[in-house]
This record gives structure tokens, C-alpha cells and sequence, in this order.
């Protein structure tokens, strides 16, 4: 990353585990403007479909998505008109699935230096997003057969099967976690429904996984 202090200015003494998930979430937004590409986890890039800017804006299924959860943080900050890029292109709604992918996976292995027992919410972001990628999926196969066609072609597809997988393993490895979401039950429930998920399965050739692990009430959410 050219500019070092785009890092380091997350990074304070209150709670150093979200500081620098924070920070590393930022970074990876930093990186792939830079690379044009997603950096991935384990290494590794993989190029943005730009052909995402003639798909349907994302910002359409923020009305469903309204009526299925009851936290609108998430969706008034990356599907709300007007809000983030996210909302009006889905190249940039992948970008936020990797980013909380690398967000929920710095914060797993940095629990040890978590300050206090209160409840966080790290697992909340990838799980929205998450959910949000899947909704999109199954508008664009009931509403928008441009779209539809455009991810199932081989390039698009690719992305979404390589960013999906990192988001599942990621989600599945942070289950074991206690106290480490507050609505993330909510969204994974959604992703977990065969329904909401089988156009997604399609793009992905496979069905989801569901992180059932996450769903379990000592492990997931307090609600």
C-alpha cells in the first residue's frame, strides 16, 4: 500500500483488536483501488469484473432486504441510494465482502488482546454482506435476466465463486468464537435458506455452505 498511514491512523489504545480489523478492513479498500483487484487472504489477487457497471444497481434490494432484517446499519450504509458505491454497483458490494472477510479474519486471531468481555460485533459485517450478495443473486434471477446472464459468465462467476469461498471459510473458522456477533444470526439465517440461496448456488455451481456453528446460541449472536 502506497500511503502506510492510511493503516496506521485506525489504530488507537481503546480496543486494539477492532483497531486493527478496522484498519486492515481499510487497507484491503486501499489495495484494490490501487491493484484493481481484490487482494485475497491467503495471497493473491483477483482482478474486478468491470463488467458489473451494466448490472442492476444493488441499491434495489434494499426495500427486501428492509423487510427481511431489523438492523438497518448495514443497509442504509452500503444498499441505501446515495450511500456507498456498493449501492450502485456490485463490483463495489464484492469489494465490501472481501473487506469484511479480511475484517472478520483479523479480528478471529486477535481475540487474545481483546479488551473486555463485553459482546462485539465482528462477525455482524461479513454476514450481512453475505446476505446481501445472495438477495442480489435472486433478484437478478427473477427480475433482471441482463444481469443474470452477466454473472453467470465464466470471468464474473469466477469472482464470485473465489471472494464466496474465502467468506465462508472465514465465517465458518470465527463460529467457535463466543460473543462475537450481535445480529449476524440474523443475516447467516437468511444465506442458510435453501430459497433465498439457490440462485447464488447456481453462480457458485454449488450449493452455500451454512456455518451452522454460528447459528448456535452460545456461539453466535445474544439474540
Amino acid at each position: 500500500m502506497k500511503d502506510k498511514s492510511q493503516f496506521t491512523n485506525w489504530i488507537s489504545c481503546d480496543d486494539i483488536q477492532l483497531d486493527l480489523a478496522t484498519a486492515v478492513h481499510e487497507s484491503v479498500h486501499m489495495l484494490t483501488e490501487e491493484r484493481d483487484a481484490y487482494p485475497l487472504i491467503n495471497g493473491g489477487n483477483v482482478k474486478r469484473p468491470h463488467e458489473t457497471a451494466n448490472f442492476f444497481p444493488p441499491k434495489l434490494i434494499a426495500g427486501q432486504m428492509a423487510k427481511n432484517f431489523n438492523d438497518p446499519l448495514f443497509i442504509q450504509t452500503y444498499l441505501k441510494p446515495g450511500s456507498a458505491s456498493s449501492a450502485d454497483d456490485f463490483m463495489y458490494l464484492l469489494d465490501e465482502l472481501n473487506a469484511y472477510s479480511h475484517d472478520l479474519n483479523s479480528a478471529s486471531k486477535l481475540t487474545s488482546v481483546h479488551t473486555n468481555d463485553s459482546q462485539v460485533d465482528h462477525r455482524d459485517g461479513l454476514a450481512a454482506m453475505m446476505a446481501f450478495v445472495a438477495g442480489y443473486a435472486a433478484e437478478a434471477r427473477k427480475n433482471h435476466p441482463g444481469t443474470w446472464q452477466g454473472l453467470n459468465a465464466p470471468k464474473t462467476a469466477k469472482v464470485v465463486q473465489t471472494l464466496w469461498k474465502q467468506a465462508e471459510k472465514t465465517m465458518a473458522a470465527s463460529c467457535g468464537i463466543p460473543n462475537f456477533g450481535t445480529n449476524d444470526r440474523a443475516y447467516l439465517g437468511y444465506v442458510c435458506n435453501k430459497k433465498n440461496a439457490s440462485a447464488l448456488g447456481e453462480i457458485l455451481g454449488r450449493s452455500p455452505s451454512c456455518p451452522t456453528r454460528c447459528l448456535g446460541t452460545t456461539t453466535a449472536s445474544a439474540q
